[in-house]
């Protein structure tokens, strides 16, 4: 799932290995500085030769390695201001969604989406363009209008949506390449409530004609599959209150039949510690993600990978997968499919285009599924998938820069600020510099 239902969320020990939250991954050091405040960052960056920033490490690739030191923000998770004129909330980089939830929420805002777990940190989330659900509802990163990050030379840069226009565009998504983002200001609207409910066994040949349908029953809605039978195990519609969506009140939803308890995603774990269904209305924090705020996934091991594809090749995408399915399943979670709406953003996969996320949680046995993720992008390379930056893939440079018409411009940003590539690593390099 986007997010984890398996891997645990507690901090790192202080040890002689760093690793991310699955295990797959283990750092190239352990040498860890911890910021407390902007100007300790800065005076530290400054003086630096070469490392990179580590936020919750949810990351299950090598974009944010180093081999030379790292930088941890954590303590950096502050909110600096609620702009209730303008609508906006001004954070320290470091708070993660979950914390930033609740302060809005207590103070009767909202943002408008959430991931589906909420541990992560706010400036992770934008780096990498992580997303929710919703056919109207952008990544994280679109509810972006203003950040602060300080260059390889320690100087402070800020851009905002309203005054720097294509400068800020680029920047928004960076995949750590520009530089320390310290603050993020975001979009938020009042507070709102939302009800969920779920449904099990819908036919996979309702989305042929049905999709948008489908897709579209509440705010927020997630698929989930693990492609057996040509199946949609369970539909997860969250609707919000007054607002006019009512789906989820009947006993059938396109041949799929409403639950009558309480489901996690994978069908043989329980679902105490997900948010709660069945209809009951409650805060929208309580609802967006799958997983209570204040829940730490159960312990266990995985691999996520994730393809973006445009909107309107759903169906035939999900088709293209679906005949990988003897390969596929043996070794799967649970694949999630859901709907981003269009951004702006030079480097997401949302970019100029709404598009359907199909997420892969994979069985820990990357021997195997490194030998599958070729086979996946062969078959959805018809429709341009573009893979989630944070997760598995294998797809290269060239391919990467076909489908990111504005990657050269990109990389001229990036060198402007970072001339001499403090912030450059082995998977920037390769994946964006095609070094």
């Amino acid at each position: 799932m986007a997010g984890s239902a398996l891997t645990p969320l507690v901090d790192w020990a202080q040890s002689e290995k760093i690793t991310n939250w699955a295990g797959n991954l283990t750092y190239s050091t352990a040498a860890l500085r911890k910021a407390a405040s902007i100007d300790d960052a800065r005076g530290w960056i400054k003086g630096q030769q070469k490392f990179k920033v580590l936020g919750t490490r949810h990351c299950f690739n090598d974009i944010a390695d180093s081999k030379d030191g790292f930088l941890s923000l954590a303590g950096m998770n502050k909110v600096i201001a609620l702009d209730k004129t303008h609508h906006t909330v001004t954070v320290e980089s470091g708070i993660r969604y979950g914390e930033l939830a609740v302060f809005l929420n207590d103070n009767g805002y909202a943002l408008h989406n959430l991931a589906s777990l909420p541990h992560i940190s706010v400036a992770g989330g934008v780096a990498t363009a992580t997303h929710g659900s919703g056919v109207h509802n952008g990544n994280l990163s679109s509810a972006v209008v203003g950040m602060e990050f300080v260059t390889a030379s320690g100087e402070a840069v800020n851009l905002s949506r309203q005054q720097n226009g294509e400068q800020f565009l680029a920047a928004v998504v960076h995949l750590g390449g520009i530089g320390v983002v310290t603050k993020l200001t975001l979009a938020i609207q009042p507070t709102y409530q939302v009800r969920q409910y779920v449904y099990e066994n819908l036919p996979m040949a309702q989305l042929e004609h049905h999709f948008d349908e489908i897709m579209s029953a509440g705010y927020s809605v997630s698929l989930f599959t693990d492609w057996r039978n040509r199946n949609i195990k369970e539909v997860w519609i969250k609707s919000r209150v007054g607002n006019g969506e009512n789906m989820g009140t009947t006993p059938e939803f396109f041949g799929a039949r409403a639950a009558t308890k309480n489901l996690h995603p994978i069908s043989d774990i329980s679902a105490e510690n997900c948010t709660p269904q069945m209809g009951v209305p409650g805060p929208w924090h309580e609802r967006l993600p799958h997983f209570k705020m204040g829940f730490t996934p159960s312990s266990g091991k995985e691999l996520q990978t994730e393809y973006f594809v445009p909107r309107e090749h759903s169906y035939a995408a999900m088709m293209a997968v679906e005949k990988l399915h003897e390969q596929v399943s043996p070794h799967l979670f649970i694949t999630e499919v859901r709907c981003i709406a269009a951004d702006d953003l030079w480097m997401s996969p949302c970019g100029h285009q709404a598009s359907t996320a199909i997420h892969f949680t994979w069985k820990p046995e990357w021997e195997v599924v490194r030998t599958l993720l070729p086979q996946i992008e062969q078959a959805l390379a018809p429709y341009r998938a573009r893979p989630h930056w944070g997760k598995l893939f294998t797809m290269s440079h060239a391919r990467l820069a076909e489908l990111y018409p504005r990657m050269h411009e990109f990389k001229q940003m990036l060198r402007h600020y970072d001339p001499g590539g403090k912030f450059r690593n082995a998977w920037l390099d390769r994946v964006i510099f095609g070094a």
